[in-house]
C-alpha cells in the first residue's frame, strides 16, 4: 500500500530551501527596517522602510491586512512611497477544497499606470497547479503545475498571449525532496538558460547548499555562475551565512533575535579578487542592516 502524497510545493516553490539559504539573510545594499503590529479584530498592519547606501534613495509602504478565517478572506491593502497602491483579495477553500482565488491589482494614480492579475491554485495531495492571467498585459494566460509521487518531483511552465496568438515562454523543472536534502533541476527561459540546485541539512545546527547556472546564449567565458554557501546555528537566537561565488563576490550574514519579536540581521559583500583595490567604484564592496519588529 501506498503511502499518503503530501501537497508538493507550487512552481515557483521548487528549490526554495536552496534559494533561501543563498539568497535570504543578507542585507547588502543599504538599511532596512520592519515594524509589524496585530489587532485582536485580525487585521495585521506593517511598515517598511529602505535606503540605498549608493544612491541615498529612501523607498518604503505601509500595508493592512484583514483577516476572515470563518469565510476563507483576506484583503491587503498597500500604499508605497512611489505613490502605487496596491490591493489584493483571496478567498481560500471556498468554491471547492484546495482551491484558491486571488486578484492583485496596483494603480499608479500620477501616471494612470494600471495592472490586475487573477490567479487560482488548486491543491491536492501530489498536485499543486496554478494559473494566472494577466488582464491588462496582453491579456496573457500563464498556467503551471508540478506533481509529486514519493519525493519525486516534476513542473513546466507556459505563458499563452490572447492576443497574438501564441506562447510566449515556457520552462520545466525536475526535483527530488527529502526530509534532510533537496535537489532540483531548471531548465527556464525557453529552455535556454539550466539551473541545478541543492539542499542538505547536515545536522541540526548547520544547513549547506549550492546554485548553478548555465546561460546558453551568454559569451563562453561567463555563461556559467556557481554560488555556494552554508548556514551555521550559533544557538536558538543566532545564526551565521556565507556564501561565494565564482566571480570572487563573498558574502557574510549575522542575524541575532534580541528578544521575542525583535531581530537584526547585518550584511556584508567583500569582493576578494579587489580587497586591497582603492577605487570604490571598482570594487563590489557592500555593508548593509535589516531590523525587523514583528509585534
Amino acid at each position: 500500500m501506498s503511502l499518503p502524497q503530501p501537497v508538493p510545493p507550487s512552481w515557483k516553490d521548487l528549490g526554495k530551501s536552496s534559494n533561501d539559504l543563498l539568497g535570504k539573510d543578507f542585507p547588502l545594499s543599504g538599511v532596512a527596517l520592519e515594524v509589524k503590529t496585530a489587532t485582536p479584530s485580525n487585521v495585521l498592519f506593517k511598515v517598511g522602510g529602505s535606503r540605498d547606501t549608493k544612491s541615498s534613495f529612501i523607498a518604503g509602504d505601509i500595508e493592512a491586512k484583514f483577516f476572515n478565517k470563518y469565510h476563507g478572506l483576506t484583503l491587503t491593502q498597500s500604499w508605497t512611497t512611489a505613490n502605487i497602491l496596491k490591493t489584493q483579495v483571496e478567498i481560500d477553500n471556498q468554491i471547492a477544497k484546495g482551491v484558491k482565488l486571488e486578484l492583485s491589482t496596483a494603480l499608479t494614480p500620477d501616471t494612470g499606470a494600471r495592472s490586475a492579475l487573477l490567479t487560482t491554485t488548486y491543491k491536492q495531495p501530489g498536485l499543486h497547479t496554478r494559473a494566472f492571467l494577466d488582464i491588462f498585459k496582453g491579456p496573457t494566460f500563464t498556467a503551471d503545475t508540478v506533481i509529486g509521487r514519493d519525493g519525486f518531483l516534476v513542473g513546466a511552465e507556459a505563458s499563452y498571449n490572447v492576443t497574438e496568438g501564441k506562447i510566449t515562454k515556457y520552462a520545466t523543472a525536475v526535483g527530488y525532496s527529502a526530509p534532510e536534502y533537496a535537489v532540483a533541476l531548471h531548465g527556464l527561459g525557453n529552455l535556454s538558460t539550466f539551473a541545478a540546485s541543492y539542499y542538505h541539512r547536515v545536522n541540526p545546527d548547520v544547513e549547506a547548499g549550492a546554485k548553478a547556472v548555465y546561460d546558453t546564449r551568454a559569451s563562453p567565458k561567463g555563461n556559467v555562475a556557481l554560488e555556494v554557501g552554508a548556514k551555521v546555528y550559533l544557538d536558538q537566537a543566532a545564526f551565521f551565512k556565507a556564501k561565494i561565488n565564482n566571480s570572487g563576490i563573498l558574502g557574510l550574514g549575522y542575524t541575532q533575535s534580541l528578544r521575542p519579536g525583535v531581530k537584526a540581521s547585518f550584511g556584508l559583500a567583500l569582493d576578494t579578487q579587489r580587497l586591497n583595490d582603492v577605487t570604490s567604484d571598482a570594487a563590489a564592496h557592500k555593508v548593509g542592516a535589516s531590523f525587523t519588529f514583528d509585534g
